[in-house]
């Protein structure tokens, strides 16, 4: 079932530029400000700024008018679904039809119907730091870290394709928009649980003031720890396992096990909530880099079944047909040119 929320540009513009003290936020029994409930990230606004838009941090209002008229047009239902940078990339380009370059390219993605529809905003890319709106350079160490997000030749084994084909994570942080891109916060005084859609993630944060987990101990989503810096909640994550990366363009980049990731969640309005996250990995980047977005609440959104071991044919389809087609190969009369 199509999921078709929008949030209003003026509200977007107003949360994202509002001093965080400019508001009140409904607080909890202890007092501490109430952050619960389900938020969505529908943002349009690419990770990084494109090249075209070069010093430009922001556009003016009727750029963004153009640019969702263009959206309108170009993703009205009928053509290729476009997931992260793709459909800011497509419009501002004014592309009549798009076609994925990056993620199921043979075959084209499933139909644009299925996704919900994106919000935009004036900003011209969600990482704030370095300031020119890019991803700084990778150290030469990391280089060899960098795999197929979405392999379509290798089908060794399941162990062969991409962690999120495979129901095992998206990893953090993940600003993904549009695709089942719903989160639950789930509030004590003791604790807080951030809950993905996708995959059903869910990481518990402890504000009790307990250590990390030693150096030894490692995870998927990494070992978080929280504490509050007056309205707005801070998590500390270390302890990842390096098997986790960011995915950009049909690659992932593997960070290293060094990584340490600091998230800020700050309720700047009753249906916003500002989510900034600095990554500070110098065995990957040569230095941090920071990216915030604006996370939606409306009173309609919930959280869905993901489903995602259950309704995972594909893995199971690509691997035996893989198999059937080295057994082909080896039957008697079975030439192998």
């Amino acid at each position: 079932m199509r999921r078709q929320y929008h949030a209003l540009l003026s509200v977007l513009a107003i949360a994202l530029a509002r001093p965080a003290d400019a508001y009140t936020p409904p607080r909890t029994a202890d007092g501490r400000p109430d952050l619960q409930g389900v938020w969505a990230n529908n943002t349009a606004t690419p990770l990084e700024r494109p090249a075209m838009l070069q010093g430009r941090a922001f556009l003016t209002e009727q750029e963004v008018a153009a640019l969702k008229e263009r959206y309108a047009q170009i993703f009205a239902g009928d053509g290729d679904a476009a997931f992260g940078d793709a459909i800011f990339e497509a419009v501002l380009q004014d592309v009549q039809k798009y076609k994925p370059t990056t993620f199921d390219v043979p075959t084209g993605n499933y139909n644009a119907f299925w996704l919900v529809e994106r919000d935009f905003d004036n900003r011209t890319s969600l990482i704030t730091d370095p300031p020119d709106g890019r991803m700084p350079p990778v150290v030469p160490e990391a280089a060899g870290r960098t795999m197929k997000a979405y392999p379509t030749q290798t089908a060794e084994g399941p162990e062969a394709r991409g962690l999120s084909e495979r129901c095992i994570t998206f990893g953090v942080p993940d600003v993904l928009a549009g695709y089942n891109s719903y989160y639950q916060i789930v509030q004590s005084p003791g604790a807080v649980v951030l809950h993905s859609e996708k995959i059903h993630d869910a990481r518990i944060v402890y504000l009790d003031g307990r250590p990390h987990a030693p150096a030894t101990v490692s995870s998927w989503l990494g070992d978080s720890r929280g504490r509050w810096d007056g309205d707005t909640l801070v998590i500390e994550t270390t302890n990842f396992n390096a098997k986790v990366g960011l995915t950009r363009n049909g690659n992932t980049l593997l960070h290293s096990p060094d990584m340490r990731l600091t998230e800020r969640l700050t309720r700047v309005d009753a249906d916003t909530l500002r989510y900034e996250a600095t990554v500070d990995d110098p065995k990957t980047w040569v230095r941090p880099w920071t990216v915030s977005l604006p996370l939606t609440q409306h009173p309609e959104y919930q959280m869905f079944e993901y489903a995602c071991h259950e309704g995972n044919y594909a893995v199971r389809n690509i691997l035996s047909a893989e198999r059937a087609a080295e057994k082909a190969k080896t039957a008697p009369g079975t030439s192998s040119r």
